[in-house]
């Protein structure tokens, strides 16, 4: 099977790893949530060929995470994250969580703060009906209604 092709799949997981699952793109977002708009920014931060940058955005644009823009001094376009991109975010605050746990062995490298109260944000996994907090021992899946 090509990589492609398992955006067909019916799995919710499978399906975003298609769109997301290559550190370019990763890493691209992470800029964009640290607010980088323009091409030229995201190459000068992230050292990326701009045929790769120019492929990463493309998917991003019509995937409908970010919306190219003419930019208000209307020089050059940017790149702005959509709803769809913010829904992201805690993708990506998972991903810092587990490299902070697991990679940082000197501690974390950047604190993200919470900008009301200064507390630390991270990613929790808890049931919606009852809040207990999950791990994967505590989830089981089951068929829902877009298994084909």
């Amino acid at each position: 099977m090509r990589y492609e092709e398992l955006a067909d799949l019916p799995c919710s997981i499978t399906r975003p790893l298609v769109l997301l699952g290559d550190r370019w793109t990763l890493l691209v977002l992470k800029e964009a949530f640290a607010g980088v708009r323009r091409f030229n920014a995201f190459r000068s931060h992230l050292g990326i060929p701009r045929s790769r940058l120019q492929d990463r955005l493309t998917r991003l644009v019509e995937h409908g995470v970010l919306a190219r823009r003419p930019a208000e001094d209307g020089e050059h376009p940017e790149y702005r994250l959509t709803r769809k991109g913010h829904d992201l975010y805690p993708v990506l605050m998972a991903i810092r969580d587990w490299g902070d746990s697991h990679m940082a062995p000197d501690g974390p490298p950047v604190h993200y703060r919470h900008t009301g109260c200064d507390g630390e944000a991270h990613v929790k996994l808890e049931c919606d009906a009852c809040g207990t907090r999950l791990s994967a021992h505590d989830v089981t899946p089951q068929a829902g209604p877009g298994l084909r």
